[in-house]
């Protein structure tokens, strides 16, 4: 069955460069995208009930750029004030670079990990007499408390911001030749909105180990998986696919 329309379950990308809109131009294929789960803010008042008090922190780990905008919203509604000696350390470039939107770069003390948070632990090593403070979702992989625990550090997790299923009714009459999903909670929301899903003749195009064991739980059949030596991005995987089925290839 040739594809003609693919469903990616995350915001449309902002960049006009994306290899998303490549990808639909060269393979001549309709992709939508809709964000099957979304974030919400926990006010300050619920951040001081998790016993929460920004000044007695040195440092902060960021592990995304959802959590640079929380930090500093929390900070704002508590009338903090972030001090220019606070140590920030940003999981990746993407989300160091993203810290840039409120504080003067190259006035900061600011460390960067490659991609992974194994590979921020390192340099976090390095600064052990630090007190660190964790600003997350509440859907936090579990590696990242582990990590911090075996540094033996002073450091404190607060849940900043949510993680929460969107509504997707009007999407109920809508068929779409592949669903892509990133996360389990993409899988979770599909569920959720539509509880008597079945897959059929849809293929299913996951990201990461988590997303197809989610999947697979859920009864429903991996047609693409991406990241692979062959397929690193997801872009790639739709793409061989898409050869494969549309062109014979």
């Amino acid at each position: 069955m040739k594809v003609k329309t693919i469903l990616v379950s995350q915001p449309e990308p902002k960049i006009e460069n994306s290899p998303y809109f490549d990808l639909q131009e060269k393979q001549k294929v309709k992709i939508d995208f809709r964000p099957f789960i979304h974030v919400e803010g926990v006010p300050a008042k619920e951040i001081r009930l998790q016993k929460i008090d920004l000044s007695k922190y040195t440092a902060i780990i960021l592990t995304s750029r959802n959590a640079v905008d929380h930090f500093f919203r929390v900070a704002d509604e508590m009338r903090f004030k972030v001090p220019d000696s606070l140590k920030y350390f940003c999981q990746s470039e993407a989300v160091a670079y993203y810290l840039q939107k409120y504080v003067v770069y190259r006035k900061r003390k600011i460390y960067v990990g490659k991609r992974t948070f194994s590979e921020l632990s390192p340099i976090i090593k390095k600064y052990k007499d630090e007190t660190f403070l964790l600003p997350t979702t509440d859907k936090l992989k579990p590696e990242v408390p582990e990590t911090l625990n075996a540094l033996g550090l002073n450091w404190k997790q607060a849940v900043f911001y949510k993680t929460v299923i969107s509504d997707l009714s009007d999407l109920e009459d809508v068929f779409y030749d592949i669903l892509v999903f990133f996360s389990p909670s993409g899988i979770e929301s599909l569920f959720h909105n539509f509880p008597d899903f079945k897959q059929n003749d849809t293929k299913i195009a996951v990201f990461g180990n988590t997303t197809i064991k989610a999947v697979e739980e859920h009864g429903l059949r991996v047609d693409i998986a991406a990241p692979t030596p062959e397929t690193p991005s997801m872009t790639m995987a739709l793409e061989k696919y898409i050869d494969k089925v549309n062109k014979g290839k």
